[in-house]
Protein backbone atom coordinates (compact mmCIF):
# COMPACT_ATOMS: atom_id res chain seq x y z
CA UNK A 1 0.00 0.00 0.00
CA UNK A 2 2.87 2.39 0.77
CA UNK A 3 4.36 1.94 -2.72
CA UNK A 4 0.95 2.59 -4.28
CA UNK A 5 0.58 5.89 -2.41
CA UNK A 6 4.12 6.99 -3.25
CA UNK A 7 3.63 6.15 -6.93
CA UNK A 8 0.31 8.00 -7.09
CA UNK A 9 1.83 11.07 -5.46
CA UNK A 10 4.74 10.98 -7.92
CA UNK A 11 2.24 10.71 -10.79
CA UNK A 12 0.23 13.67 -9.50
CA UNK A 13 3.41 15.72 -9.14
CA UNK A 14 4.51 14.98 -12.72
CA UNK A 15 1.06 15.87 -14.09
CA UNK A 16 0.88 19.05 -12.03
CA UNK A 17 4.35 20.18 -13.14
CA UNK A 18 4.51 19.05 -16.76
CA UNK A 19 1.06 17.85 -17.84
CA UNK A 20 -0.33 14.49 -18.88
CA UNK A 21 2.02 13.95 -21.84
CA UNK A 22 4.99 13.97 -19.44
CA UNK A 23 3.76 10.92 -17.54
CA UNK A 24 5.68 7.74 -18.27
CA UNK A 25 5.99 4.62 -16.19
CA UNK A 26 9.77 4.97 -16.14
CA UNK A 27 9.64 8.66 -15.13
CA UNK A 28 7.10 8.06 -12.39
CA UNK A 29 9.05 5.06 -11.10
CA UNK A 30 12.23 7.14 -10.97
CA UNK A 31 10.48 9.98 -9.13
CA UNK A 32 8.83 7.57 -6.69
CA UNK A 33 12.06 5.68 -6.07
CA UNK A 34 10.66 2.33 -7.18
CA UNK A 35 11.25 0.07 -10.14
CA UNK A 36 9.22 0.17 -13.36
CA UNK A 37 8.17 -3.39 -12.58
CA UNK A 38 6.66 -2.20 -9.29
CA UNK A 39 4.61 0.44 -11.11
CA UNK A 40 3.47 -2.12 -13.70
CA UNK A 41 2.60 -4.71 -11.06
CA UNK A 42 0.42 -2.26 -9.14
CA UNK A 43 -1.17 -0.32 -12.01
CA UNK A 44 -0.61 -2.33 -15.17
CA UNK A 45 -0.55 0.48 -17.69
CA UNK A 46 0.29 4.17 -17.91
CA UNK A 47 -3.37 4.90 -18.58
CA UNK A 48 -4.49 3.08 -15.43
CA UNK A 49 -1.80 4.88 -13.43
CA UNK A 50 -3.06 8.29 -14.63
CA UNK A 51 -6.69 7.28 -14.14
CA UNK A 52 -6.07 6.17 -10.55
CA UNK A 53 -4.08 9.32 -9.73
CA UNK A 54 -6.94 11.51 -10.93
CA UNK A 55 -9.67 9.33 -9.42
CA UNK A 56 -8.02 9.24 -6.00
CA UNK A 57 -7.65 13.02 -5.95
CA UNK A 58 -11.29 13.55 -6.99
CA UNK A 59 -12.49 11.06 -4.38
CA UNK A 60 -10.57 12.94 -1.70
CA UNK A 61 -12.55 16.07 -2.58
CA UNK A 62 -15.89 14.51 -1.63
CA UNK A 63 -15.22 15.54 1.97
CA UNK A 64 -15.03 19.17 0.89
CA UNK A 65 -18.68 18.98 -0.17
CA UNK A 66 -20.04 17.14 2.87
CA UNK A 67 -20.43 20.36 4.86
CA UNK A 68 -22.52 21.85 2.08
CA UNK A 69 -25.19 19.19 2.54
CA UNK A 70 -25.87 20.57 6.02
CA UNK A 71 -25.19 24.27 5.48
CA UNK A 72 -27.33 24.94 2.42
CA UNK A 73 -31.01 25.71 2.64
CA UNK A 74 -32.28 24.41 -0.69
CA UNK A 75 -31.33 22.12 -3.56
CA UNK A 76 -30.63 25.20 -5.69
CA UNK A 77 -28.27 26.67 -3.11
CA UNK A 78 -26.56 23.28 -2.74
CA UNK A 79 -26.08 22.95 -6.51
CA UNK A 80 -24.69 26.48 -6.84
CA UNK A 81 -22.35 26.19 -3.87
CA UNK A 82 -21.05 22.84 -5.13
CA UNK A 83 -20.08 24.52 -8.41
CA UNK A 84 -18.31 27.35 -6.55
CA UNK A 85 -16.46 24.92 -4.28
CA UNK A 86 -15.53 22.67 -7.19
CA UNK A 87 -14.01 25.63 -9.02
CA UNK A 88 -11.93 26.56 -5.98
CA UNK A 89 -10.74 23.01 -5.36
CA UNK A 90 -10.07 22.01 -8.95
CA UNK A 91 -8.34 25.19 -10.04
CA UNK A 92 -6.42 25.30 -6.75
CA UNK A 93 -4.94 21.82 -7.21
CA UNK A 94 -2.13 21.46 -9.80
CA UNK A 95 -3.23 17.99 -10.92
CA UNK A 96 -6.92 18.81 -11.16
CA UNK A 97 -6.24 22.18 -12.77
CA UNK A 98 -4.38 20.30 -15.51
CA UNK A 99 -7.66 18.48 -16.24
CA UNK A 100 -9.22 21.77 -17.32
CA UNK A 101 -6.72 22.19 -20.14
CA UNK A 102 -7.47 20.65 -23.50
CA UNK A 103 -5.26 18.32 -25.41
CA UNK A 104 -5.26 14.82 -26.75
CA UNK A 105 -3.25 13.45 -23.82
CA UNK A 106 -5.78 14.73 -21.29
CA UNK A 107 -8.01 11.89 -20.00
CA UNK A 108 -10.92 14.26 -19.44
CA UNK A 109 -11.41 14.29 -23.20
CA UNK A 110 -11.41 10.50 -23.61
CA UNK A 111 -14.62 9.05 -25.07
CA UNK A 112 -15.68 7.54 -21.71
CA UNK A 113 -14.89 10.62 -19.62
CA UNK A 114 -18.45 11.99 -19.54
CA UNK A 115 -19.80 8.65 -18.28
CA UNK A 116 -17.10 8.45 -15.59
CA UNK A 117 -17.84 12.04 -14.59
CA UNK A 118 -21.56 11.27 -14.42
CA UNK A 119 -20.95 8.28 -12.14
CA UNK A 120 -18.77 10.48 -9.91
CA UNK A 121 -21.41 13.26 -9.84
CA UNK A 122 -24.16 10.77 -8.93
CA UNK A 123 -22.04 9.54 -6.01
CA UNK A 124 -21.37 13.13 -4.99
CA UNK A 125 -25.03 14.23 -5.13
CA UNK A 126 -26.70 11.09 -3.75
CA UNK A 127 -26.21 12.03 -0.08
CA UNK A 128 -28.15 15.26 -0.73
CA UNK A 129 -31.37 13.21 -0.90
CA UNK A 130 -31.18 12.70 2.89
CA UNK A 131 -31.29 16.48 3.39
CA UNK A 132 -33.54 17.31 0.43
CA UNK A 133 -35.99 14.41 -0.12
CA UNK A 134 -37.51 16.22 -3.10
CA UNK A 135 -34.39 15.22 -5.04
CA UNK A 136 -35.36 11.54 -4.83
CA UNK A 137 -35.47 10.07 -8.32
CA UNK A 138 -33.79 13.14 -9.85
CA UNK A 139 -30.17 12.62 -8.80
CA UNK A 140 -28.96 11.17 -12.10
CA UNK A 141 -30.65 13.95 -14.11
CA UNK A 142 -29.17 16.63 -11.84
CA UNK A 143 -25.76 14.92 -11.92
CA UNK A 144 -25.86 15.02 -15.71
CA UNK A 145 -26.56 18.75 -15.60
CA UNK A 146 -23.84 19.19 -12.97
CA UNK A 147 -21.28 17.46 -15.18
CA UNK A 148 -22.02 19.74 -18.10
CA UNK A 149 -22.34 22.94 -16.10
CA UNK A 150 -19.32 21.96 -14.02
CA UNK A 151 -17.20 21.28 -17.09
CA UNK A 152 -18.11 24.71 -18.39
CA UNK A 153 -17.35 26.39 -15.06
CA UNK A 154 -14.00 24.65 -14.73
CA UNK A 155 -12.84 24.93 -18.32
CA UNK A 156 -14.31 28.24 -19.45
CA UNK A 157 -14.83 30.37 -16.35
CA UNK A 158 -11.84 32.01 -14.70
CA UNK A 159 -12.28 33.37 -11.16
CA UNK A 160 -10.36 36.50 -12.20
CA UNK A 161 -12.86 37.32 -14.93
CA UNK A 162 -16.05 36.15 -13.16
CA UNK A 163 -15.95 36.40 -9.35
CA UNK A 164 -17.79 33.85 -7.22
CA UNK A 165 -20.79 36.13 -6.59
CA UNK A 166 -21.33 36.68 -10.32
CA UNK A 167 -20.98 32.94 -10.99
CA UNK A 168 -23.40 32.22 -8.15
CA UNK A 169 -25.99 34.57 -9.67
CA UNK A 170 -25.56 33.07 -13.14
CA UNK A 171 -25.89 29.44 -11.99
CA UNK A 172 -28.79 30.31 -9.67
CA UNK A 173 -30.71 32.02 -12.46
CA UNK A 174 -30.09 29.16 -14.83
CA UNK A 175 -30.89 26.36 -12.39
CA UNK A 176 -33.79 27.92 -10.41
CA UNK A 177 -36.47 26.67 -12.84
CA UNK A 178 -35.13 23.14 -12.45
CA UNK A 179 -34.50 23.05 -8.70
CA UNK A 180 -37.00 25.37 -7.09
CA UNK A 181 -40.63 24.36 -6.72
CA UNK A 182 -43.02 26.40 -8.81
CA UNK A 183 -45.58 28.57 -7.10
CA UNK A 184 -48.94 29.20 -8.78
Amino acid sequence: MRSRAIILEATRAVIGEAGFPAVSVAGVARRAGVSRQTVHSIFGTREELVSQAVSDRLTSLIGAFTELFESTGSPLELFVEMMIEARHHVLGDPLLRELTRSGTANPIFDPGAARRALDYAVALLSPAVDRFPELEGRVEFLADIAVHVGWSVLCLDDPASRPDDELRAFISGWMAPILEPTHP
